[in-house]
């Protein structure tokens, strides 16, 4: 059995090997690309699916707080794609690092999703408020001192709720103190930034996916989101923050769909979402 474990900064794999369009998966913090397990089965046979380990994973977390440019980081999975990434899905603090990186090339005059050959996103469970009188000191204390049940959420979804619950304290609590107090402050900044993303200038196609029951960044910034992107539909799934966990078939559905309507992508694996829940601008 092969127990190494990669420490390098940034790593993708390839998963499936689809003639196209190259759709790279990006996790969330505290998670790492095994979050994507559940949902890549269901993924359309015609993509060429990635997955990317990043710094803020759970094998490196404890050293990710005081990397000095996460959006370079991030960059730098998008380049490792060979050919690039054409459809970015993006989960939770990742979505969050992923339109800063998008901001800052566009106020720099550069069209950072052609640059980057994006030609779709996906942002699942978004951390995103429109203005900044929107955070309070009681948005500050909420994710401050209940940081350990966002992480607790993590372990119950990943483990399929079999761990008993004085276990997934221990453990959630565990992991909060491995982000410690530097890692949750760069998370905490980054929602902060929002209000200030000129989400005008990113007009490439997105889908804005959030959790009905997702306490940690919830439904309703999905929305917002989307709202505030010129060229965005959100879906609002029956789950929490994890969708491609607890959601995992109409999660897939609504990926393949919007792929489908973006690039002409062939519908295999994902079914037809449901009619149920309409876009919502």
């Amino acid at each position: 059995m092969n127990t190494h474990i990669d420490l390098r900064p940034v790593a993708v794999e390839q998963r499936t090997d689809g003639p196209g369009p190259r759709v790279l998966l990006l996790h969330g913090l505290a998670a790492n690309d095994s979050v994507w397990e559940r949902a890549l089965p269901l993924l359309p046979d015609a993509c060429q699916v990635w997955t990317a380990r990043l710094p803020w994973r759970t094998e490196t977390i404890a050293d990710w707080g005081h990397e000095p440019n996460l959006r370079g980081r991030l960059a730098q999975a998008l380049a490792a794609v060979p050919g690039g990434a054409e459809v970015v899905v993006a989960h939770s603090m990742a979505a969050n690092v992923l339109l800063d990186l998008l901001d800052q090339k566009q106020r720099g005059g550069v069209d950072a999703p052609r640059r980057l050959g994006i030609r779709a996103l996906v942002l699942v469970s978004p951390f995103y408020r429109a203005g900044a009188d929107e955070f309070d000191w009681n948005t500050i204390s909420y994710y401050l001192n209940d940081f350990h049940l966002i992480m607790e959420e993590g372990i119950r979804v990943h483990s399929g709720g079999r761990l008993p619950a004085d276990v997934q304290r221990a453990m959630g609590t565990r992991v909060r103190d491995r982000v410690g107090p530097y890692g949750w402050l760069r998370f905490f900044e980054l929602y902060l930034r929002t209000p200030a993303l000129d989400t005008g200038r990113i007009t490439v196609p997105a889908l804005v996916i959030g959790g009905e029951t997702d306490f940690a960044a919830r439904a309703e910034e999905s929305v917002a989101l989307a709202r505030a992107l010129p060229d965005a539909t959100a879906r609002v799934l029956s789950c929490g923050h994890f969708p491609m966990l607890e959601a995992a078939e109409e999660f897939a559905a609504e990926v393949s769909s919007f792929v489908h309507a973006t690039l002409g992508l062939p519908l295999q694996r994902g079914a037809a979402p449901h009619d149920a829940l309409e876009p919502q601008r």
